[in-house]
């Protein structure tokens, strides 16, 4: 175990007789990629907006780099980042000016010249685009310019909720290339989203839903944990026909659409042929269908570990 710089314990925030966060704990390690994820409206940036300072917490405490966050939140504020999920740029500013007006915001040094702010932009792959405006520029590369306004001042953690949210694959895929580079530098990033294909990037995550933490661990942890038997996908136009008739079978554990498809979790000690076979006996005249193994993805195990705390009613950790 490596030192914590974030410490959450028991932290709770209502809204009326909502509760948003309940009874929320869980650490951070410093220098580590760690994930806060959930469907929306799951409490995700409620949390994060206690963690950063900028919400007052109803009960529980938090700690960042030693400082308590609910008793002094403008001290800490100079210690993060912090990328909101809609507003994070001056849309009618350039992006040199934006940079240059956050920086200054922070009392950032590197952005105080030029060449500094140029520097920074050439690092989130804008340099040419130093005098268009944010508003001119394209949802992905907006969302580098505004992870290099939130990194302007070398923060000790940096926040990002949400930060893909509406950006195409493959700009995605650039963001947290990004992302993965600060990590390496040595700064702690907690991220919030709700695709939860981008938890894979991440060291370790937490999965939140109705604002509690329902379970936590390292990616491929958790699906050791939570995925016990094997996992088929069912493929072709028979899929949805299966899909309809599972239910009653008690050899299947778990099923769930995903897109055109249904994932299967079976059983420990079933094979593709078993599988095959009485799936074949189920379809009847519906047999336009494939079926393949497949490694678990981290939807699957949200959507085990959310069937089984409703139907338990209480968290799965």
């Amino acid at each position: 175990m490596g030192e914590h710089i974030i410490e959450v314990s028991s932290l709770v925030k209502r809204f009326g007789d909502f509760i948003a966060v309940d009874n929320v704990s869980f650490s951070v390690e410093k220098g580590s990629l760690f994930g806060l994820l959930g469907a929306n409206g799951a409490g995700k940036t409620t949390l994060i907006r206690m963690l950063c300072g900028l919400m007052a917490a109803d009960a529980g405490s938090v700690s960042l780099a030693g400082i308590d966050v609910l008793k002094n939140p403008e001290e800490v504020k100079m210690r993060i980042g912090y990328m909101s999920q809609r507003f994070s740029l001056y849309r009618d500013l350039t992006a040199d000016e934006n940079l240059e007006f956050f920086g200054g915001l922070y009392g950032a040094r590197d952005t105080e010249g030029a060449a500094g702010r140029s520097r920074i932009l050439d690092s989130v792959g804008l340099a040419g685009m130093e005098n268009t405006l944010a508003g001119d520029l394209p949802g992905g590369i907006s969302q580098r310019l505004a992870l290099a306004c939130a990194m302007s001042h070398n923060p000790a953690v940096l926040f990002l909720d949400e930060p893909t949210a509406g950006v195409d694959p493959v700009s995605r895929r650039r963001f947290w290339d990004l992302i993965h580079e600060r990590a390496e530098e040595g700064t702690t990033v907690l991220v919030t989203t709700h695709y939860l294909d981008e938890a894979e990037y991440c060291n370790d995550i937490v999965l939140m839903h109705s604002g509690r933490i329902v379970a936590d661990g390292g990616p491929d942890e958790m699906k050791r944990r939570i995925i016990s038997g094997p996992v088929f996908e069912i493929s072709g136009s028979g899929a949805s026909f299966l899909e309809s008739v599972l239910e009653d079978e008690s050899w299947v554990i778990e099923f769930s659409l995903f897109g055109d498809s249904v994932h299967i979790q079976t059983e420990e000690g079933m094979g593709l042929i078993d599988v095959k076979s009485r799936l074949l006996t189920l379809a009847g005249n519906n047999q336009d269908f494939e079926i393949e193994h497949i490694t678990p993805s981290l939807e699957d195990v949200f959507l085990r570990i959310i069937d089984q705390s409703e139907s338990e009613g209480e968290a799965v950790i």
